[in-house]
């Protein structure tokens, strides 16, 4: 039986949801004009100057005018997001957010360099890297007319992007922000189980904090509330 469309959203995991859903919130209300494009962008001498703090996280959300390219993106951060948290990341939400976190926060340090103002089209990037480079094995195929294994997924996205015109700056930043995490995360430690074991030097350990802090929502979504009699 086919799945509709409530049971499709419910069944996603808690990170993936809610990306996905304050991503179409705020690409719909752009496009309905009850919120302005302007007061979400990233600027970086309106967050330092006028200490606009939410444009640190706003501009992620935000993904162009509600269209075919707005739904392709919307596939990839559905696709790509819950693979990761449903993968890799199964039972770690914590560190999933961390992951998010940190990508976001090297995207934020390079976009004023390359003046890009909303980012969340390089993070849904950063997470398709990671996947492919966590999946080798998985052999793909782009529109039935040629196969490819996982790790090559970007580069094929980001030429198909180039040859419709689109800049490949922002798939760009996205992959550079892969390759980061991939290599701190995945390759950095098993460079130095050696000196450190048995698992290695992990320089991007998610912060106590915010692994309490899962831990107890985690707990109050498992807990059922009592009813009364």
């Amino acid at each position: 039986m086919a799945q509709s469309l409530e049971e499709w959203y419910k069944s996603m995991p808690i990170i993936t949801r809610t990306y996905l859903t304050l991503s179409f919130v705020t690409t719909a209300g752009c496009a309905l004009e009850l919120i302005s494009p302007f007061s979400v962008y990233f600027n970086a001498r309106l967050i330092v100057q006028k200490f606009q703090l939410w444009r640190l996280v706003t501009n992620f959300f935000f993904f162009g005018s509600l269209g075919l390219d707005f739904l392709f993106h919307m596939f990839f951060l559905a696709r790509y997001c819950k693979l990761l948290e449903e993968g890799s990341f199964r039972n770690r939400t914590a560190d999933f957010f961390w992951m998010l976190v940190f990508g976001a926060g090297l995207l934020s340090c390079i976009a004023p360099f390359v003046h890009v103002q909303f980012l969340g089209s390089s993070l849904t990037f950063m997470m398709v890297y990671v996947w492919g480079r966590r999946n080798e094995s998985v052999n793909m195929s782009f529109l039935g007319l040629f196969h490819f294994n996982a790790p090559w997924l970007p580069w094929v996205l980001l030429a198909f992007s180039f040859l419709l015109g689109s800049s490949p700056v922002v798939d760009l930043l996205g992959m550079v922000a892969g390759h980061v995490y991939y290599f701190l995360e995945d390759v950095y430690p098993t460079m130095t189980r050696r000196i450190s074991p048995p698992n290695g030097r992990r320089l991007l350990k998610t912060p106590g904090a915010i692994r309490a802090l899962f831990e107890r929502v985690e707990a109050n979504v498992s807990t059922p509330h009592a009813h009364a009699m």
